[in-house]
């Protein structure tokens, strides 16, 4: 197939095509006129990265799964370079969630501590609340 074909069925454009051509990832084969020609292996290793990016990942952390389904392994995490990236990437997941979960803890203690100085700014407090549900009596 020629790469409008490819980028059509791989959901890209052939300028993308052409980038990862040129960064090694997509191998660039000829017809005898000169055309780039691709077959399903390449619709399998544009699918590969295409999960990978959706997943957070950049193209370069792509490279170990498509070497590894280019050296015809079924799956391009089969191979223990792109498990290595797996974990790399894990590690790099669970410390982001630390941190949001830090920034949270202080979000909510600044929420609690600003809902409890606008009760105390209205004259009389806070407004009884009703036990039947609501506010007010």
């Amino acid at each position: 197939m020629r790469i409008g074909e490819l980028a059509a069925r791989a959901g890209t454009t052939t300028r993308t095509l052409r980038y990862y051509e040129s960064r090694g990832l997509l191998p660039a084969r000829r017809d005898p006129n000169g055309h780039r020609t691709y077959d399903e292996r390449d619709v399998k290793l544009l699918e590969q990265i295409r999960t990978l990016r959706d997943f957070g990942f950049d193209l370069e952390e792509t490279r170990p799964f498509v070497e590894c389904l280019r050296a015809g392994h079924p799956e391009g995490d089969s191979c223990p370079a792109s498990l290595m990236v797996y974990r790399r990437k894990l590690a790099e997941l669970d410390a982001l969630i630390g941190e949001l979960q830090g920034v949270r803890s202080m979000v909510a203690a600044q929420l609690a501590r600003a809902e409890l100085a606008a009760d105390a700014s209205v004259p009389g407090g806070p407004e009884p609340v009703c036990e039947l549900g609501g506010r007010g009596l």
